[in-house]
């Protein structure tokens, strides 16, 4: 036992005589069969050439007594700066890793004497299996946090489209998270940087933390950018390259939890998608006043309901596209809409009250549809018109002039 162990010793110290010739053969075999080698910087050839420098002498150490050293091979990316995995890839680490093993195996016949070869090899085999999990561990950890790094950066960018202070850097983080802006022609997208802002309440299960990841994922497949952050009980998704966000929307429904899922207007850019935000979250609000909303449901659908929850913007939006319209030349559409709502929805009673004939109203009726794209017909219409008109009459007492 004592005699086999100090030829082992012996043995290891001719390994540790050899570790310079192998690092020097293992630079010059990296330069001769991995073309993307010589192409990199010098200082990035010097990381990989420290990295193999280490692996070598921790080889050694490792041989010399593996107890030991048991995490030896995990330790010699240690040597490396953080920049490494940026520099290769896995798959080049991995041929980085070949290309050292066959060099040592095809070297070391020149280097020891006959007898250790076998032992040196068949070590050799078992490091480099521990080694390629380490090199696997680095770059799932870098993954790890660039990932987490990405998911922090995207929330800020989601909060400050929320709360209108997108601008130039803002911009410029989209892009640093694959925000192209243009789209994708086909498969839903049309090519376009127009952008809309969808909010929903949040998943209720439990380890929702790919939600982000599975909604762009699903966006991308539809042909659309998309931005994605949990905000408390809401998730917000900020849709770009798409000029039909319900359509995309609809692909997404069961990435979110029960309730409403409000899509913003869509606006130009990602500058301009405060508007659709404030729309959105309005919205989301206002909707539970709609029981029978659809699923996505656009924010321009709530009007009433989010001008009843206390929206400025909405109250204006209605009191200047629906009711200004109608106030317009001798304000008889608004006569006649107002009377119509007030006879319960009755062609003939309106008729009779305004002392005109039914056709007259119906074409009345169909102005105003025209007008305003509310047909007066349509209950869910009707009560868009009565209350724009009741907004118009409060925040514009005076028929014919400027809504305020």
């Amino acid at each position: 036992m004592v005699k086999r162990a100090k030829g082992h010793l012996a043995r290891a110290e001719r390994l540790q005589n050899a570790t310079g010739a192998l690092a020097t053969a293992s630079m010059a075999a990296m330069d001769e069969k991995l073309p993307w080698f010589g192409k990199l910087s010098a200082q990035d050839r010097s990381w990989i050439g420290l990295v193999a420098q280490s692996g070598i002498t921790a080889f050694v150490e490792w041989f010399r007594d593996p107890e030991a050293h048991p995490s030896m091979p995990t330790g010699m990316f240690s040597s490396a700066p953080r920049e490494f995995t940026r520099v290769i890839s896995l798959h080049q680490t991995v041929d980085l890793l070949r290309t050292t093993i066959e060099m040592i195996e095809n070297t070391i016949g020149d280097l020891l004497p006959p007898e250790d070869v076998p032992v040196v090899r068949e070590a050799m085999q078992r490091y480099a299996r521990e080694v390629a999990f380490a090199a696997a561990t680095v770059y799932a950890k870098a993954a790890e946090m660039r990932g987490a790094w990405d998911a922090r950066l995207e929330a800020l960018v989601v909060d400050s489209v929320i709360r209108g202070e997108a601008d130039e850097s803002v911009r410029s983080r989209a892009s640093a998270l694959g925000w192209t802006g243009s789209g994708t022609p086909g498969a839903g997208g049309t090519g376009s940087s127009e952008v809309a802002v969808v909010v929903g309440r949040a998943p209720e299960a439990p380890g929702n933390a790919n939600v982000a990841d599975a909604v762009r994922h699903a966006a991308r497949e539809a042909g659309a950018d998309a931005l994605c952050a949990m905000q408390g009980d809401r998730l917000v998704v900020v849709l770009g390259s798409t000029s039909k966000p319900v359509e995309i929307v609809q692909r997404l429904v069961e990435f979110f939890g029960p309730g409403p899922i409000v899509v913003g207007p869509v606006v130009p850019d990602l500058m301009a998608a405060v508007t659709s935000a404030r729309a959105a979250v309005a919205g989301l609000r206002a909707a539970p006043a709609w029981p029978g909303a659809p699923r996505p449901v656009q924010a321009d659908e709530l009007l009433p309901e989010r001008s009843l929850s206390g929206d400025g913007h909405a109250r204006r939006q209605l009191a200047s596209d629906v009711y200004g319209p109608l106030t317009m030349g001798d304000g008889v559409l608004l006569d006649t809409v107002s009377t119509y709502l007030d006879s319960g929805g009755s062609i003939e009673a309106t008729a009779r009250t305004l002392f005109i004939h039914p056709n007259t109203v119906r074409y009345r009726l169909k102005r105003v549809s025209d007008l305003t794209g509310y047909s007066p017909t349509n209950p869910r219409d009707a009560f868009t018109l009565r209350v724009a008109l009741a907004l118009g009459r409060l925040l514009n007492p005076a028929p014919g002039s400027p809504v305020l």
